[in-house]
């Protein structure tokens, strides 16, 4: 980055002068109105105006800190010299947003692409964490392609329940699981309610929102080590002002996100996010993001890249034992990142440095059953696996690391949901007659038959087989799971049965073999047999008639091509506005 003397844009350079610094009747409209506002001529003109893009709200608990956290961002920005203004944007609440957050990812990155083409801003901080929240503000912000820096939420504290300490989402899975087995009743369960979810901050378990704010400090764009700071940390805050003082110096660098999103930076992503036994998630939105950059990214470059990393990140749930803050005082990513360097592009530039290979220099592990070492992997090879066969002919995966050793070769009969509500209503059917054998398989979950693809995917095991012991079975479906989510779950099943995938055409009593080894998912029925039932489907109805929805249904992607928007996915230039 410059040191500190270095020579500054000029004021006439910036892009922000379209709207300050000519001499029209726009420009005086545009500086009269920032006096209405309050603030004086010296404060904003001829400096570097940074957009500072908070996803808070009084509803997400994973950002209910970052109203604070914007105000130490503004302190870097103040500190470098610029001008800093902060814009509410949507806040995508994995928790309380139904049907899924997922319905409104692309909508959020659309905002987040308009706010920073429409207004005077030469940068941004994007301010995210929350699983949706951390692919739709760099979607929206690749499209707009300014020089950006990515401020991570945080994970929060560790849970904690008499003498054990909780993981969020894989321990609430665990503990309903051993309720409806009969192990714990209503008084465990409500010390628990108020055990689980301690502090501001996203889930503290390497679940999608950790997975996700990882690769984005993987790709380069936050500052060193950022991704793993928890949320109340004040050095989440030092963090966040430095976000700030970056910001302000890639603009005077003219360092565009372009510079750091390329090809290699989003190889290393995927390495990481193998590395760290991560969420199936980042498979959906890493390939839509790169999408966004100009990167084709495919699930076969995950299979590839899956085969040469182990996994190295001994936390929960892909993982045995720790959570975040454990990894954080471990090394964090920068040193997760130094235990695989012949496995990063070193050479691309990061939003702090000019090469990966500066950022990670001196990084040390100092656990080394958190973040292990390369001859003492959590598993050999990366921890999502890409199924291909003529269940998903364009794709699905598994998290094969949280799932039962022996089910990852596993025939068995399947029983077919067609859909959530009604899996619900009747898992625990005994006419089904559901064994530990059966594969169970949930339907019109996909991108649009969710709508929204939620996370369905690990279907609940049966009460009956819970009170024997069972604890995961084989389970299919065109669904996300959550990443705290562990278990034998084939998901994103592509295509979707909704729009006539072969999982629309699968029985209750087909066998059905799942090999993970083998990366192979196949249906035991004949393609005469399979002809014949395509004849006889029937496209379900449609799910929306208007408004937001019907755009969604018109134009959302399937899930091996990342579920984007195909206005927004396809290649094409958008210039600036006309400011005069």
């Amino acid at each position: 980055m410059n040191a500190p003397g270095a020579p500054r844009r000029n004021p006439e350079d910036l892009r922000s002068h379209q709207w300050y610094g000519t001499d029209g009747l726009r420009s005086f409209s545009h500086r009269a109105r920032t006096r209405q506002l309050g603030y004086l001529p010296e404060e904003h003109l001829g400096k570097p105006v940074v957009a500072i893009l908070n996803t808070w709200s009084d509803i997400n608990p994973c950002h209910v800190h970052l109203r604070d956290r914007a105000q130490a961002v503004k302190r870097g920005v103040w500190q470098a010299g610029g001008f800093p203004l902060e814009f509410p944007v949507a806040t995508l609440s994995e928790t309380f947003q139904k049907p899924t957050p997922m319905l409104y990812r692309n909508l959020l990155a659309l905002e987040t692409e308009e706010l920073l083409r429409s207004y005077p801003v030469d940068g941004a901080v994007l301010m995210g964490g929350c699983d949706k929240t951390t692919p739709a503000l760099l979607m929206g912000a690749a499209s707009a392609d300014l020089p950006t820096v990515f401020v991570p939420a945080g994970p929060m504290l560790p849970g904690h329940w008499r003498n054990e300490v909780l993981g969020s989402g894989t321990d609430m899975w665990k503990y309903w699981d051993d309720k409806r087995a009969g192990l714990i009743g209503d008084c465990e369960m409500a010390e628990l309610e108020n055990g689980l979810a301690r502090s501001p901050g996203h889930c503290m378990t390497m679940g999608t929102a950790s997975t996700l704010t990882a690769a984005a400090e993987a790709l380069g764009v936050t500052v060193p080590g950022a991704s793993s700071i928890p949320a109340v940390d004040s050095g989440h805050d030092r963090m966040a002002a430095r976000a700030g003082l970056t910001v302000v110096e890639l603009v005077h660098r003219d360092r565009k996100l372009s510079d750091i999103l390329t090809r290699e930076a989003f190889e290393d992503a995927v390495t990481t996010v193998l590395g760290l036994g991560g969420s199936t998630n980042a498979v959906i939105h890493l390939i839509a993001m790169a999408g966004r950059a100009g990167v084709r990214l495919t699930l076969d470059d995950f299979d590839r890249i899956a085969r040469t990393v182990p996994v190295l990140a001994n936390v929960r749930p892909g993982g045995r034992t720790y959570l975040m803050e454990d990894f954080h005082f471990a090394g964090g990513l920068p040193g997760f990142l130094s235990r695989i360097p012949d496995l990063l592009h070193l050479d691309r530039p990061t939003v702090s440095h000019d090469t990966l290979r500066e950022q990670i220099e001196g990084a040390r592990v100092h656990h080394d059953d958190v973040i292990r070492p390369r001859d003492h992997p959590v598993a050999a090879e990366g921890g999502v696996a890409v199924l291909r066969g003529n269940l998903c002919p364009d794709g699905a995966v598994i998290k094969h690391i949280a799932a039962e050793p022996h089910l990852l070769k596993h025939t068995g009969p399947a029983v077919v949901f067609d859909d959530y509500r009604t899996m619900q209503r009747t898992i625990n059917d005994p006419s089904l007659g559901i064994t530990a054998d059966s594969v169970l398989v949930l339907r019109n979950a996909g991108p649009k038959g969710g709508p929204g693809m939620p996370e369905y995917g690990m279907l609940p095991i049966p009460d009956h087989l819970l009170k024997q012991g069972v604890r995961d079975m084989v389970r299919i479906s065109d669904a996300r799971m959550s990443g705290t989510s562990y278990g034998a779950c084939v998901l994103h099943v592509a295509p979707e049965s909704y729009v006539g995938g072969p999982l629309a055409l699968v029985r209750s009593g087909d066998l059905v073999t799942l090999d993970v080894e083998a990366r192979s998912l196949h249906l035991h029925v004949d393609d005469a047999e399979l002809a014949r039932r395509r004849a006889a489907w029937t496209p379900p109805p449609t799910r929306y008639e208007r408004g937001y929805g019907a755009l969604y249904n018109e134009q959302i992607t399937q899930a091996d091509t990342g579920c984007d928007f195909e206005f927004l996915a396809r290649p094409g230039r958008v210039a600036d506005p006309y400011a005069g």
